[in-house]
């Protein structure tokens, strides 16, 4: 194998390694928003009258699920360089 094949191998496997971390980055967040939503429902099913607070807290922890999300889709960019 030549050093050119063996750069170019190395370079494909450098980018799945990023890739297979994201993925793994993507299922706390995947939890997270299942969790908020699926406890907000319930909350709201038990005590309609506090359903406007309830869904105000459920789009504050979603986007801070979606924040992590999104920085764990930047740092293989960021690291991979």
């Amino acid at each position: 194998m030549s050093a050119l094949q063996t750069l170019a191998a190395a370079e494909t496997v450098h980018g799945s390694v990023g890739a297979i971390g994201y993925g793994l980055a993507a299922i706390g967040p995947g939890v997270g928003v299942g969790i908020i939503f699926g406890n907000g429902t319930q909350a709201m099913a038990r005590q309609p009258e506090a359903a406007g607070l309830i869904r105000a807290n459920q789009i504050l922890g979603f986007v801070l699920c979606e924040a992590l999300a999104l920085i764990g889709l930047v740092m293989p960019f960021v690291y991979g360089q």
